[in-house]
C-alpha cells in the first residue's frame, strides 16, 4: 500500500487473519465500497478491535477476494475518516479507542438521499463547526499536534502537483485541527460531513488549478492557531472553506463541459 507500512515483517495473529476468510468474495468486480462496508462491519461486530492490524496487502487482498488497487482505495478511504490508521513501519490498524471518534455516515446519506440535502447545506454545517472547532484548537492545541499540523502542511506543498495526494494532507489536516479542539462531539460530527464531502471532493480535484493558494490558506489557519488567535482562526477557517466550496464549484463546472465536449464529439 505504497509507504503505509503494510509489509511482511509483521505477522498477522491467527485468530485475527482467520475472519477475513469468511469475507472472501467469489464474484468479480468487488468495488472499494464493499471493502469499506465489509470493514466497517467487522469493527462494529468486534471482530475487529481498536489497535488491531490489519494484514499486509497482497494478503488482505487475496481474503476480501478484490484487487490490490481496489483494497488500497478502501483502506485509504478509512484512514481518511479516522477508522483507520496508518503507522509508517508498522503497518495500518483499526484506531485506537482515544482516536478522534468517527460517526458512521451512512445515516446522514440517507438523510439526504430521503430529503434532498443540498451540496449548500452540507457546506453550511461544515463552516459553522468547522469555525466553531478552529477557535477552540486555537485555545486548546497540544505542541504534539501543532506539529502534526506543520507535518500536513508541508504535505499539502509538497503534492500541489499532485491532486488526489494533496487532498488526502487536507483531510487529514482538518482531522488534527478537530482533534486539537478537544470536544469530542465536535470532532465526530465534523469528521462525519467533511467525510461525505470528501468523496464528493476527490471526484473532481483532479481538475484544481489552485493548490496553492489552499495550502497558503491553511497555513493562514495553522498560524492563527499557533498564536492562540481564536478570532483570527475562525476567520482563516471561513475564508479557507468559503474559498474551497468556489474550488470545488469550478472543478464540477470543468468536469461538466469535458462531459459534453466528448459526448459532442461521438456524435459527430
Amino acid at each position: 500500500m505504497g509507504n503505509d507500512g503494510t509489509g511482511d515483517s509483521v505477522a498477522m495473529p491467527k485468530t485475527k487473519g482467520a475472519i477475513f476468510k469468511n469475507l472472501n468474495s467469489e464474484k468479480n468486480g468487488t468495488t472499494a465500497e464493499e471493502v469499506v462496508t465489509r470493514l466497517r462491519e467487522m469493527i462494529q461486530s468486534g471482530e475487529l478491535a481498536p489497535g488491531d492490524r490489519l494484514p499486509p496487502e497482497r494478503d488482505l487482498a487475496k481474503l476480501l477476494g478484490v484487487s490490490r488497487p481496489t483494497l488500497r482505495a478502501g483502506i485509504r478511504s478509512l484512514t481518511t475518516v479516522g477508522i483507520l490508521q496508518s503507522k509508517q513501519g508498522a503497518g495500518t490498524f483499526v484506531a485506537e479507542a482515544e482516536e478522534s471518534p468517527t460517526l458512521d455516515t451512512s445515516a446522514l446519506r440517507l438523510l439526504s438521499a430521503l430529503h434532498g440535502f443540498t451540496s449548500d447545506e452540507m457546506f453550511e454545517a461544515r463552516l459553522a463547526l468547522e469555525m466553531s472547532i478552529a477557535a477552540l484548537a486555537a485555545e486548546r492545541a497540544t505542541s504534539e499536534q501543532m506539529a502534526q499540523l506543520a507535518e500536513e502542511i508541508a504535505g499539502m506543498y509538497a503534492s500541489v502537483e499532485r491532486p488526489e495526494q494533496y487532498l488526502v494532507h487536507d483531510m487529514q489536516f482538518h482531522q488534527t485541527v478537530a482533534a486539537a479542539s478537544g470536544n469530542r462531539i465536535l470532532t465526530a460530527l465534523m469528521n462525519m460531513v467533511a467525510s461525505i464531502l470528501f468523496e464528493y471532493r476527490s471526484k473532481t480535484v483532479k481538475r484544481a488549478t489552485d493548490l496553492k493558494d489552499s495550502a497558503e490558506q491553511h497555513h493562514n489557519i495553522y498560524r492563527a492557531i499557533r498564536e492562540h488567535d481564536q478570532e483570527a482562526a475562525r476567520q482563516a477557517m471561513r475564508i479557507h472553506l468559503v474559498e474551497t466550496q468556489l474550488a470545488q464549484r469550478r472543478e464540477v463546472g470543468e468536469q461538466t463541459r469535458s462531459a459534453e465536449n466528448a459526448r459532442n464529439g461521438r456524435r459527430k
